[in-house]
């Protein structure tokens, strides 16, 4: 019994804390918002009834340019969406790049690895078989999606790192 009390009154100090926290950080955003620091229009209000203690904070970004990207996205590096497939013969690899221009793409195949990079994308694939021909691999970008293929190789690969060039 008294191990539980224990879960328990940690858990208490934990919720306390955490509160504690989300309270100093919603005084910063409400101070932020005041100094117009953080641009936009903003509804803010605090939650406090009996079993229940929060905030309530809605707004809407804006900003003189509409079309505006955040500055923040522009140096931010995501992972494209990939999806991997293998038969008898290949190894397939579909990469999502929306809005990258093919020339911009640079493809290496190396070690059972897919290493894809294009403007903010970044993405170092694990292929599921190691005996593949890197060299006659072929690249097709349509539509911002770029499709690899690797074929197979009945013995054990040279290890060694191939660039593809993209259709």
């Amino acid at each position: 019994m008294a191990y539980f009390e224990e879960i328990f009154r940690d858990m208490e100090l934990f919720q306390r804390k955490m509160m504690e926290r989300m309270a100093k950080e919603m005084e910063e955003i409400k101070e932020a918002i005041k100094s117009e620091k953080l641009e936009g229009e903003w509804d803010f209000k605090p939650i406090e009834r009996p079993g229940v203690k929060g905030y309530v904070a809605r707004g809407r970004f804006w900003s003189r340019d509409p079309w505006r990207t955040p500055l923040h996205a522009e140096d931010e590096v995501r992972e494209p969406l990939t999806d991997v497939f293998e038969d008898k013969e290949f190894v397939k690899l579909y990469v999502e790049l929306p809005g990258v221009e093919k020339d911009d793409i640079q493809l290496n195949v190396t070690d059972g690895k897919a290493e894809i990079k294009a403007k903010n994308f970044y993405r170092a694939v694990d292929l599921p078989n190691k005996n593949l021909d890197s060299e006659k691999a072929s690249a097709n970008y349509k539509n911002g999606v770029l499709e690899v293929t690797i074929p197979k190789t009945k013995g054990v690969p040279e290890e060694k790192k191939q660039r593809i060039k993209i259709e």
